[in-house]
């Protein structure tokens, strides 16, 4: 029987958190069986030696190097045939009722493209990622400038994360987080899936966006949640890592927004996701925080 639901989960040093990951995992829905891919992006640490142990029926690729997420979901999509498939990190813990839900509303609506239900961090706070707008250059730079977060439930100031909207609701966004994204497979296929020159971050909001030129939706369904254990399985250089997230959004909006390759416009970005960058990590520094909160 051809599987509901295929969930792959791109794993990069996730030993200590992909154990509770899979265990979460429900092998049925809907009477249809589950199917399970994992790529290793870092091979050796563990995981599957893990994966082997306790979870036989999970299909472990090793692909003897670092891919790159949007690299390793692609892997993990040739290799598995559900008619849904869900892209999941290694740091979430799922709920069956949520996942479910998902599942029953991409096969109800043709037109839905991605959904997402909410995510939650382990204190309970939402991971405001998991629904964002398409942001203008505004609201990057209330995002960057604090104003966002000083005044969340302003429409004006908060269109980045959308925090004027209730978080228990469900509505179209321009963008949901790669931590849990679930479509069709045919739709998937259709788009492209993944494009890999986007070794890590961006690519989830790229994926959203040629989603949505294709006609479909992405939706964000804040009535279920599942958790997400949010930057476990990322370098511990915030820096570092706060440079790539800006980066890689840079280029998804150079991608799309400036396709003749105009060099006013890509000064433009440039500049507006520098500052951006700069700001945030002010403002993380002057709260006593090494961490750049990701977009």
């Amino acid at each position: 029987m051809t599987p509901i639901l295929s969930i792959l989960i791109v794993a990069y040093r996730s030993r200590e958190e992909i154990g509770p990951n899979l265990a979460s995992l429900p092998r049925q829905l809907l009477g249809r069986p589950v199917e399970v891919v994992v790529v290793d992006n870092s091979p050796g640490d563990g995981t599957g030696a893990l994966i082997a142990e306790r979870f036989p029926g999970v299909t472990y690729i090793d692909p003897g190097t670092n891919l790159g997420f949007g690299r390793g979901n692609n892997l993990a999509f040739a290799r598995s045939s559900g008619e849904c498939v869900l892209y999941l990190n290694p740091d979430t813990v799922m709920d069956p009722a949520a996942l479910e839900h998902c599942v029953r509303r991409v096969l109800a609506e043709p037109d839905l493209g991605l959904v997402s239900p909410c995510l939650r961090q382990a204190d309970g706070r939402m991971d405001l990622a998991c629904r964002r707008s398409i942001p203008t250059l505004w609201d990057g730079f209330c995002r960057a400038t604090g104003l966002a977060a000083r005044f969340p439930r302003t429409k004006l100031f908060s269109g980045y994360n959308l925090t004027y909207l209730p978080d228990d609701g469900t509505y179209d966004v321009g963008a949901i987080n790669g931590a849990f994204m679930l479509g069709r497979r045919e739709v998937l296929a259709r788009v492209g899936g993944f494009d890999e020159t986007f070794f890590m971050y961006g690519d989830d909001l790229d994926l959203c966006i040629r989603v949505r030129q294709a006609g479909l939706r992405v939706v964000y369904d804040g009535r279920h949640s599942i958790i997400h254990l949010k930057g476990m399985s990322v370098a511990r250089d915030f820096d570092r890592m706060s440079t790539a997230i800006f980066d890689a959004n840079r280029d998804v909006y150079l991608k799309h927004y400036n396709p003749r390759g105009s060099r006013w416009v890509k000064w433009k970005y440039c500049a507006a996701f520098g500052a951006w960058k700069h700001l945030a990590r002010l403002r993380a520094r002057l709260r006593g925080h090494r961490r750049v909160r990701p977009l």
